[in-house]
């Protein structure tokens, strides 16, 4: 889901950001009417529509589903920081030396914004696993029995004698996302510009 979510978002943004015109209009109102859907509707819709077919919703359905509206929110960031970046000196000069559009923007604008997408995918991590495990509860996710946090978490809550099982997944769930942000500062922190740059 994040490898999807971060292509889809990345290539658009950078799309809008260094074309601009017309694309960048039309594909603003494009993700301005599809975020206006609410997607847990679509998702009940979606299962509802399978389970009268006789289909459960399999795992690369729900990615699917998810990923629909999981790409817009990198999209505004990668916009901006390549609008930002395609004026400054250095994409100017590797212009004036015949450097194409797809040069410029793999060579010289998606290397100086991967602090940017760095700074975002635990946060895009953690989303996912809490959205993910929430549709799972709702009985919206992965087929029935299939293992899951969802599925757990909706186990302990119809069996309250049984309060180890909810305790211990929201206590897995509590260190892993602990676990996600802290390795996603690190790497942050590693990938930060101020650390390795010298200004004069």
């Amino acid at each position: 889901l994040l490898v999807i979510n971060y292509v889809i978002g990345v290539s658009i943004g950078c799309l809008m950001g260094y074309l601009g015109g017309v694309f960048d209009l039309v594909v603003q109102r494009v993700i301005e009417v599809i975020s206006n859907v609410p997607f847990l509707y679509v998702i009940m819709i979606i299962g509802a529509v399978m389970r009268e077919r006789k289909m459960e919703m399999g795992f690369w359905t729900l990615i699917g589903v998810y990923a629909m509206f999981g790409w817009m929110g990198m999209t505004w960031y990668m916009r901006t920081t390549t609008f930002k970046e395609k004026s400054r000196e250095y994409i100017l000069a590797a212009r004036a030396n015949g450097a194409t559009n797809t040069r410029i923007i793999f060579n010289h604008i998606l290397p100086n914004v991967v602090s940017l997408l760095v700074t975002f995918i635990p946060f895009s991590i953690s989303g996912a696993i809490v959205g993910l495990t929430s549709l799972d509860y709702l009985g919206y996710g992965l087929p029935k029995g299939t293992p899951s946090w969802g599925e757990l978490i909706k186990l302990g809550t119809e069996d309250m004698n049984s309060p180890w099982i909810v305790l211990s997944v929201v206590s897995a769930m509590i260190l892993v996302l602990f676990l996600i942000n802290s390795v996603g500062e690190a790497v942050r922190e590693a990938f930060d510009p101020k650390k390795i740059s010298t200004y004069e």
